[in-house]
């Protein structure tokens, strides 16, 4: 009901399980956008679904947000690595859940608050050190000031259309600069860049 009361979504199917979210979303003509996975199903849990789904896609669609009532990082850590855009809980507020549906179709991601900071403590320990080859190297050296200014953003948790609103960019502009960060800095994908964003003592700075 939340869903299809909104004016840009609608909810084109639903599925029991693993196995029947995978045929649902093979038969539909016209295709699906995001799917909203739980974890613990029956015949196929939610991460082995999405990890079928995503092997199975070819332009990047559907996109799979995992809500589920289980805050454990098993789960946060098992969705991530099966290719989930995102992981929220099922105790979200109204506008949480419909703003990471969106945010997770224009292709950011999205992680519950309460799983970020367990993330960054989790993955901190596999990026460079600083005591290592690159030491007295600046990861940030090369980075203009807007993309500095973008970095921080992202470092926030912004979605690119939050960053093109508070820096007045057009959201093109501002996937150039993400772009550009993801190549300059080395980093596979945004959670990568808000390590490194953390790591340089550039998160939280607005």
């Amino acid at each position: 009901m939340l869903i299809d009361a909104q004016p840009d979504m609608a909810v084109v199917g639903e599925a029991e399980d693993g196995r029947a979210a995978l045929h649902l979303v093979a038969s539909l003509r016209h295709g699906v956008d995001v799917v909203l996975m739980d974890v613990r199903m029956p015949r196929l849990d939610g991460v082995a679904a999405t990890r079928e789904l995503v092997a199975a896609s070819r332009d990047g669609r559907p996109r799979v947000l995992v809500l589920t009532t289980f805050d454990l990082d098993e789960y946060v850590h098992a969705a991530l690595r099966a290719g989930a855009s995102g992981f929220l809980l099922k105790d979200a507020r109204p506008e949480e859940l419909l703003g990471a549906i969106r945010a997770v179709a224009r292709g950011d991601a999205v992680v519950a608050p309460s799983a970020t900071r367990r993330l960054l403590d989790a993955f901190a320990g596999r990026l460079p050190d600083p005591s290592g080859a690159d030491a007295g190297r600046d990861p940030l050296a090369e980075l203009t000031d807007r993309e500095r200014e973008v970095l921080v953003e992202v470092a926030g948790g912004a979605t690119n259309a939050e960053i093109a609103d508070r820096l007045s960019m057009a959201e093109g502009t501002v996937k150039t600069h993400v772009g550009r960060l993801l190549a300059k800095l080395q980093c596979r994908d945004r959670v990568a860049l808000v390590l490194v964003a953390h790591r340089a003592g550039l998160a939280g700075r607005h």
